[in-house]
């Protein structure tokens, strides 16, 4: 297996949550520039899954590794706390209720982590944060405040935020849930450009036909496994699993 192959790296990931097992020796790996969706029930352990990637959610055994380095090393704390900062300046993280500062314009969350992490200067922040900004469509809101800014605009802004940091992955993890159907599609066509440029994405959603046009491979999740993955034409229409397909009929049933 070549380096290629093993961009991200999951080994054998073990989570549990007390007595609780959420995550059950899951083992993969994501190529660079491939989009990877991830589908599953409630609590399969979809989320649990992205945010032990970067060590949001620490596994309880096995090893998360991104561009070979492995991501939750066993270091003492300070040298732990270094380590994880640096790895995190490389994976942006979309979340499913934006996690903006309220306080501040859509201009300083994106410019904030730049200058405080990678030491930018207040204008080398601002040119990035209207480049980014004007990428996802929001130049004109830059100097709003996020009250002022509907859902789908601040999820966008969350987008920019992850994307000033040139991290060599992203995860989103169920991005567009908390927004009203009418805004979902705009967040939707700014993963689909990141599509058309190969960025790295492993995306947690709920919608089937996003994941079906957008996604190299999908990854169906069910009580903490991977039950089955391949091409999204395979696991849609025509799953190999019973588990497969009795969740894709109920969620159907319930779209309509």
């Amino acid at each position: 297996m070549n380096d290629q192959t093993k961009f991200v790296e999951i080994r054998h990931a073990q989570k549990s949550f007390g007595d609780l097992e959420v995550l059950k020796d899951i083992s993969l790996t994501v190529e660079r520039g491939q989009i990877v969706g991830i589908i599953g029930s409630s609590g399969s352990g979809k989320s649990t899954l992205l945010r032990a990637i970067n060590d949001l959610d620490p596994l309880t055994g096995g090893e998360i590794w991104l561009d070979g380095v492995q991501v939750n090393k066993k270091l003492p704390h300070r040298k732990y706390e270094k380590h994880i900062n640096e790895m995190r300046q490389q994976l942006g993280m979309v979340f499913q209720h934006f996690n903006l500062f309220p306080h501040m314009t859509a201009r300083e969350n994106v410019t904030l982590a730049p200058m405080m992490l990678k030491k930018l200067s207040k204008a080398e922040a601002n040119k990035l944060a209207e480049e980014q900004l004007n990428e996802v469509g929001l130049l004109d809101r830059i100097d709003y405040y996020p009250s002022r800014l509907s859902g789908g605009q601040k999820q966008r802004v969350a987008i920019a935020r992850a994307l000033a940091m040139n991290p060599k992955l992203m995860l989103f993890d169920e991005a567009t849930s908390a927004l009203d159907p009418e805004l979902v599609e705009e967040v939707n066509l700014v993963m689909k450009k990141l599509a058309e440029k190969h960025m790295t994405m492993i995306i947690v959603t709920h919608e089937m036909d996003f994941a079906a046009s957008v996604c190299d491979r999908v990854l169906f999740m069910d009580q903490g496994v991977v039950v089955e993955e391949g091409p999204p034409e395979v696991i849609f229409k025509n799953p190999k699993q019973k588990r497969t397909r009795e969740f894709l009929r109920k969620h159907l049933e319930g779209a309509k």
